[in-house]
């Protein structure tokens, strides 16, 4: 059992390790924003829960709604599945890197 416990815990240590510097857009998108709140530190908190908490092509879609909430709005008032299940992912993100990053 133990060492179940320690392959698991490397297998997702390395998965961790391994994202890609294209994979922090939502980091680049918070600091290039002007608002005062984003430092570096609350940046960076608000990448890793979002690499948690939504996927790559997630990741893509919520960047550009710091540059452009507009497009944010547009989806959210979205008729279909696939945009209403974003919107869910994206709202239970933005919870979680409020609990955790303030």
């Amino acid at each position: 059992m133990k060492q179940f416990l320690l392959i698991a815990f490397c297998a997702t240590s390395m998965v961790a390790v391994q994202q890609p510097a294209e994979a922090a857009q939502i980091k680049r998108a918070c600091l290039a924003s002007d608002r005062s709140a984003a430092t570096r530190d609350r940046c960076s908190c608000i990448q890793r829960v979002a690499n948690q908490a939504l996927t790559r092509s997630d990741q893509k879609t919520v960047a550009k709604w710091f540059t452009d909430p507009h497009q944010a709005q547009e989806l959210k008032m979205s008729q279909t599945a696939r945009d209403d299940a974003l919107w869910d992912r994206y709202q239970n993100f933005g919870q979680m890197a409020q609990a955790i990053c303030n």
